[in-house]
């Protein structure tokens, strides 16, 4: 109850100061409520329809955006708007990606929807290509503007995924 309840105080707080350009603090606030969406339909909601409405044309608050939209799904118990909402999520990050191809973080977004969505509904096309991304900025330590936080949180979750070389698992566990 109490993690729901700062949440929902996080969220207040996000709407009441969001505006164009966004900051870098703003971006912190959108990183938090993003962790209680994961587990929040109300959140993502709130959060969804607060970044949509601001129409936003950068890349990173896009692919949040179209991370909400996989959250949605997530959310979703009809089958319909879960298929619905994956469709819009994949597009939504293929617009990201491509406005910011070598962004670690939008690459990672789109690799962690790709690798918990079913493979059977062919959205886990773009795993190898981020990957490939993804440990070529781990190479070249080039995390631009990346907190040192999720740059751990990156590693651990590209280690835990399974989907790397044993030599790429040797990479993300130095910074793990």
């Amino acid at each position: 109850m109490k993690h729901v309840t700062f949440c929902i105080l996080l969220l207040i707080a996000f709407t009441n100061s969001y505006s164009e350009p966004v900051s870098k603090e703003e971006i912190t606030d959108i990183k938090k409520a993003m962790i209680c969406a994961v587990e929040s339909s109300s959140v993502t909601d709130s959060l969804y329809t607060k970044l949509i409405s601001k129409k936003s044309k950068d890349a990173l608050i896009i692919a949040y955006v179209g991370t909400l939209e996989a959250l949605k799904a997530k959310h979703s118990w009809n089958p319909y708007n879960k298929i619905k909402y994956v469709v819009q999520s994949r597009s939504t990050m293929k617009i990201s990606v491509d406005k910011e191809p070598n962004n670690l973080e939008i690459r990672f977004m789109r690799f962690s929807i790709q690798h918990y969505t079913p493979s059977f509904l062919g959205y886990s096309k773009d795993l190898d290509e981020d990957r490939k991304v993804i440990v070529s900025q781990f190479k070249n330590k080039a995390f631009g503007i990346t907190d040192h936080s999720l740059i751990q949180s990156i590693a651990r979750f590209m280690v835990m995924s399974k989907r790397c070389s044993t030599s790429e698992i040797v990479l993300f566990k130095k910074y793990v």
